[in-house]
């Protein structure tokens, strides 16, 4: 596999603005958390569809559960989530309330005791919940499934609400690994981006977590920020290094105010320029490497004994909503307001509003909005996709068997390649697809010549880099 060692150089970093640069860098194609993407979802699959789905399920499925929590005590600037400003806790207790009443609808359809494997709560801030709240779904998780010796308990949390009483909930509630939204520590990028949180509050907010034994920490970093420079990444990752997070996701802000208009808030002057941000990019990608972080796919590191380290040398580690990730379930269940999930028979969306979303569970129903039915070649080409963001190869003749085809049967996606492989971004061989050093960064550039939908599609996407 194409991979940069740790301590190694990045062949790609200070190349500066190219013609590779103009010709891709700045195509709007989709990050590939999911194939077919969310875009093309459709309200032809409902709560019915899903109930059907989730009866036929095998008793042996292993399961993952995303439990989503749209609120914030704060909107930043910068973000892309969805999710709402709560500043009383009465609106996240009557969610909690709905959402126990969900966890019921679904394990009713599955019967008791699925094994579970991972849970993930995202937003939002999860950590919004009162202690009570938090617990009672626990529990009821833990009453309806049948969760796995050393499942994976994850959470989502914003540095400025860690306090000694909320690790010590996440600690009784058996949560193993915490995610924590750094960004950048520069105060005039975070005072730009409406998220002002020194050193000292995240450094105190690790203490914390590690003080009750909850010591697997991810960070988030972005690039492409307001004000950003090398100068404020390459402070930002001296001091994350010295706390010591074993794995990092280093995201490019998408900057979408058409879609997200609490973005409208950030000063479009003060954003990066194409070649600065791709300068950016690369430059954080280095110095993370240089610090004993292995790249793992489009953006993200990890120690090298970490989990996901490992699995993405061994070519097993997957992709799915969260982005990379070491979750080995065969399904996702996403419960709450606009959480996806995935079963083998396709993908589900749930009601994006609050309203619509509990009005359906008092009602009895599964709150889907909307979804997708997958075929054997949506199946084909999204592991295709997969193993070309994940491992940045893949066996097209080994996959396209698997599903039932024969590697001509992509041979518009072949074509499409050409100008990439002509370029030296991508080597072909035979039907083996392997993306160069120098293609790395248009990763997604190259999983989108497998992408049977994007052409048909008029959503609008961020840029590639």
């Amino acid at each position: 596999m194409s991979k940069i060692k740790a301590g190694g150089r990045d062949p790609r970093s200070n190349r500066g603005m190219t013609q590779l640069d103009d010709r891709y860098a700045t195509r709007a194609v989709p990050r590939y958390t999911s194939y077919p993407t969310a875009p093309h979802f459709h309200a032809g699959i409902d709560g019915a569809t899903y109930g059907q789905w989730l009866d036929t399920l095998a008793p042996d499925t292993r399961l993952s559960l995303y439990l989503h929590v749209p609120y914030c005590r704060t909107i930043c600037a910068y973000c892309g989530c969805h999710t709402k400003g709560a500043r009383r806790d009465e609106p996240v207790i009557a969610y909690a309330d709905a959402l126990l009443r969900e966890i019921d609808l679904v394990a009713d359809r599955l019967g008791d005791r699925r094994p579970v494997v991972h849970i993930h709560w995202g937003g939002g801030t999860p950590s919004l919940l009162p202690r009570a709240s938090f617990l009672a779904l626990v529990a009821k998780m833990r009453a309806r499934f049948r969760l796995e010796d050393g499942h994976e308990h994850a959470i989502e949390l914003d540095p400025r609400t860690v306090t000694p009483q909320l690790v010590t909930t996440l600690k009784e509630a058996g949560i193993t690994r915490a995610s924590l939204g750094v960004q950048d520590f520069d105060l005039e990028v975070q005072t730009a981006i409406g998220r002002v949180q020194p050193h000292e509050q995240v450094e105190r907010a690790v203490a914390l977590l590690r003080g009750v034994g909850i010591t697997a920490i991810n960070f988030d970093l972005m690039y492409g920020l307001p004000h950003q420079t090398v100068e404020t990444i390459d402070e930002t990752i001296r001091l994350t290094r010295a706390m010591g997070p074993g794995r990092i996701a280093l995201f490019g802000y998408a900057h979408v105010p058409w879609f997200k208009k609490h973005q409208r808030l950030i000063d479009e002057e003060a954003l990066p320029g194409t070649e600065e941000r791709i300068r950016l990019a690369d430059h954080a990608r280095e110095t993370l490497v240089a610090a004993g972080y292995e790249a793992i796919g489009l953006d993200h590191f990890a120690l090298p004994d970490d989990s996901m380290a490992i699995m993405h040398r061994d070519g097993t580690l997957r992709r799915n909503f969260q982005g990379y990730t070491t979750d080995t379930a065969d399904a996702l269940i996403g419960l709450g307001c606009s959480s996806i999930g995935l079963l083998p028979q396709g993908y589900v969306q749930n009601m994006p509003d609050i309203g619509g979303w509990q009005r359906a569970i008092d009602a009895g129903l599964l709150p889907i909005a909307k979804g997708i039915a997958l075929d054997d070649d949506d199946r084909a080409r999204a592991e295709i996709i997969e193993r070309l963001m994940t491992d940045h190869e893949a066996d097209i003749d080994a996959i396209a068997a698997k599903h039932g085809f024969t590697p001509a049967h992509f041979a518009e996606a072949f074509e499409a390649l050409q100008e990439m492989v002509a370029d030296g971004l991508v080597e072909q061989k035979g039907a083996h697809v392997a993306i160069t050093d120098t293609g790395q960064r248009y990763a997604r550039v190259a999983a989108a010549a497998f992408d049977a939908y994007l052409a048909r599609g008029t959503a609008r996407h961020s840029v590639a880099v």
